[in-house]
């Protein structure tokens, strides 16, 4: 079992760019695979999670190539420079996929189990999702509901349980109302509804990321968004797309949390996704009185992007719940370990999706805080949490979890000791290099 160890070293200072976003990462091989013709993919990120997407689609007759090659785009005569790599893949059209040789292994990635499961449910071939010890504990009801409505026949263990067993066939459009606000469940009945002749619509609860819905329209799919109601229009191909990918929020969040706690940290994190639909932690840390400001701002690929800045700023305990919740739902973590060095109480609730993520990471949290001396009250849907002016070093562990991992890495440097975390290798499912790029702000 690998193991970190980490204690406060000085301010953070210096400038980053984030690993490459991993939802659009997903997306960018899915989409392109199932496009008649040639796409790039530039700046992919070459992490565990989207490689596992990648694969599956070789398994399953895809030409794919991956080439180191620095390249620049211009956005709004801004320059950003992309990592070394770009993706060549050779598209054959929605029904152009041939049965894999083996059962498609997804790793821990449940993006890449819910979203292949909607592309599955339209071929005319069988197959079979697995993935490791945490995503077999995850739950598929969610996708296999809407799916089967659709007319896929899916198996699954007791509870709705990977792994599944997929049979595709004639798909029915449906309009789905979704009971949670989920891209993963949108995502999964989008891709289902493009092998449908008619209007497919998923309605949400509340608005979750729309990276599925610019790339389908980039790719010429008849898509249509009305508030929290998206349509497609199925049966027709998808043209070859040129996309870049942009830095991932979820992955600077740890940065822009360390840059506001470690005192007299400035940080400048680059070319950095800003969809409006994932800031909700940019929000919440501003009304907690964060100094974050967002600069060199632009659009690459359909998507915002820009700079973020932050430096050390005194945070002060509020109430977070609805929208804002689900806007940073990745980074509840980061948020978590931010309330507790804030001055007074924070209260997150209407988070109850944070039980069936990686790891129950309402629970997690909770646990590990309590570790380093926080007061924490679990609720069913959030946490309570009393903030203090230190924190405990202590002896800590990732629960299998990248993003609970990194959080407390980043606890751990605000602490005159040192911190451990146990069970460390998760972080390579979304931020290679970590603590590198940590080590990087010590010197």
């Amino acid at each position: 079992m690998s193991r970190i160890s980490i204690t406060y070293r000085g301010p953070l200072r210096g400038e980053i760019t984030p690993p490459p976003d991993k939802s659009i990462s997903h997306r960018a091989v899915m989409f392109s695979s199932l496009a008649e013709g040639e796409s790039i993919v530039r700046n992919f990120l070459e992490a565990e999670d989207p490689l596992r997407t990648l694969h599956a689609f070789r398994q399953m007759g895809i030409d794919i190539e991956v080439r180191s090659q620095k390249s620049e785009v211009r956005s709004q005569d801004i320059k950003h420079r992309t990592q070394d790599n770009e993706v060549i893949i050779k598209g054959k059209g929605l029904r152009g996929l041939t049965a894999p040789g083996d059962t498609i292994d997804c790793g821990n990635s449940g993006t890449t189990m819910r979203l292949m499961s909607g592309v599955l449910a339209g071929q005319a071939f069988s197959s079979v999702l697995t993935g490791d010890e945490f995503l077999l504990k995850r739950p598929m009801k969610r996708i296999i509901t809407p799916l089967s409505e659709m007319g896929a026949d899916i198996h699954s263990e007791p509870g709705g349980y990977p792994p599944l067993h997929i049979k595709g066939g004639q798909l029915r459009p449906i309009e789905y109302h979704s009971p949670i606000a989920s891209a993963q469940v949108k995502s999964a009945v989008l891709l289902a509804g493009l092998y449908c002749s008619g209007v497919t619509t998923v309605i949400e609860p509340g608005s979750s990321r729309d990276h599925t819905e610019r790339m389908l329209t980039a790719g010429g799919a008849d898509i249509k968004t009305d508030g929290l109601k998206v349509s497609l229009n199925g049966a027709s191909a998808l043209r070859p797309m040129d996309i870049t990918v942009p830095g991932d929020l979820s992955s600077a969040a740890f940065f822009i949390v360390a840059g506001l706690l470690v005192p007299q940290s400035e940080i400048l994190i680059k070319h950095t996704g800003i969809n409006p639909t994932r800031t909700g932690l940019l929000d919440i840390l501003t009304r907690m009185g964060a100094h974050i400001t967002l600069e060199n701002k632009g659009i690459i690929s359909g998507e915002p992007v820009g700079d973020i800045y932050v430096k050390h700023s005194n945070l002060k305990g509020i109430d977070i719940d609805g929208d804002l919740v689900l806007r940073a739902i990745d980074e509840f973590p980061a948020v978590c370990v931010a309330a507790a060095k804030a001055d007074g109480t924070t209260l997150i609730t209407g988070a109850a999706e944070l039980r069936v993520k990686e790891s129950d990471r309402i629970a997690a949290m909770a646990e590990e805080l309590a570790k380093m001396g926080v007061r924490v009250e679990e609720l069913d849907d959030g946490l309570v949490i009393e903030g203090r002016e230190h924190l405990n070093p202590s002896l800590t562990r990732s629960h299998g979890d990248h993003r609970i991992a990194m959080s407390m890495i980043i606890a751990g440097c605000t602490c005159q000791g040192e911190t451990t975390v146990e069970d460390t290798d998760c972080v390579n499912t979304s931020f290679p290099g970590f603590m590198e790029t940590l080590e990087g702000l010590m010197k």
